[in-house]
Formats: C-alpha cells, sequence, structure tokens
C-alpha cells in the first residue's frame, strides 16, 4: 500500500519538495539539491540511492529491487528505464536475477534509454536516447543504439557544473 502512495504523490503533487519529503520517508535515499520530476516510479524505493545535485526526468521508472547508485550531478532524461531485475531465461524455474547498477558522476541519460541489470555507466559518460545498455560504459564515452554500443568520446574530461534547474512546480 506504501508503495501506491508514493506513485500517487509522484502523479499528482506538483510541488518537487513535497515528492522528494515522501520519497524520502518511503525509503529513496537522496542527497541535496536532487529533483524527481512527477510521474517516476518505483519497484521498490528503498533500493534507490540519489547522489547531490541530480535530476531524474518525467517519468522515469527506477527498479530498486537491487541498489541503483547514482552519483553527483547526473542527469536523467524523461521516461529513462533503469532495472534491477531480469529472468534467467534458461533457467527451469525462471528465476530473477538481481545486480545493481551503479551511475557515476556527470552522467546523462537520454530521454527513453533503457539501463538493464548488473551495468556500471562511467564518469562523465551519455546515453543516448532510446538506447538500450546492456554492458558497461566507459568513462566520457558517448554510446547509441539497440545495444549501446561507443559511438564517441566526451571532448568535456573535467566536468565541473552545477544542474541546479529546480522550480517550484516541476
Amino acid at each position: 500500500m506504501k508503495l501506491y502512495g508514493v506513485h500517487f504523490v509522484s502523479l499528482y503533487f506538483p510541488f518537487w519538495s513535497i515528492r522528494r519529503f515522501v520519497f524520502k520517508i518511503a525509503g529513496v535515499k537522496i542527497d541535496r539539491n536532487s529533483i524527481i520530476h512527477m510521474g517516476c516510479k518505483f519497484f521498490d524505493p528503498n533500493g534507490v540511492n540519489i547522489g547531490r545535485d541530480t535530476i531524474v526526468g518525467e517519468r522515469a521508472f527506477l527498479d530498486g529491487r537491487a541498489p541503483i547508485i547514482m552519483g553527483d550531478h547526473v542527469d536523467i532524461a524523461s521516461e529513462v528505464m533503469i532495472y534491477n531485475s531480469e529472468h534467467d531465461i534458461n533457467s527451469p524455474s525462471f528465476k530473477a536475477i538481481n545486480g545493481m547498477v551503479k551511475i557515476s558522476d556527470y552522467v546523462f541519460i537520454g530521454p527513453r534509454a533503457i539501463i538493464l541489470p548488473g551495468v556500471k555507466i562511467g564518469t562523465g559518460a551519455v546515453v543516448a536516447a532510446g538506447a538500450v545498455v546492456t554492458k558497461n560504459v566507459r568513462d566520457f564515452s558517448i554510446v547509441a543504439g539497440v545495444p549501446a554500443k561507443e559511438i564517441g568520446e566526451r571532448k568535456l574530461k573535467n566536468p565541473k557544473y552545477s544542474l541546479g534547474r529546480a522550480r517550484l512546480f516541476q
């Protein structure tokens, strides 16, 4: 029942400060100056750890059945899906396999990208819109496609920016 309340607040409360308060009560570990936009959903909020000055876009999905650890200054765009659990299709019991997802500092994940269990995304990496990330992503690399493949490298190697785009309603 608690999860339904969290989803209700996520969908219908336009004040990010109220949503953040409710998410913290539900078990999300969220650092200062970080924002979760409206419509974000979880399977288990207790497994979600969000660093400082991080933004999670509208209608994102954060699984949380295993740890999701986001660093500082991470920008997660709208409708991104981050999964921690999948089924072993070769298991006679179709058992679930959980894997931690680690997203390092200064990462940008574009709209509708999908991050699968067990993936580590390196510092400063960029995941293009619609990419499906099945393997680790190197620091400062740019990945795109299904499955995601490296297509370039970010020139900025020493990022120091702050996202800080909080408005009262969002």
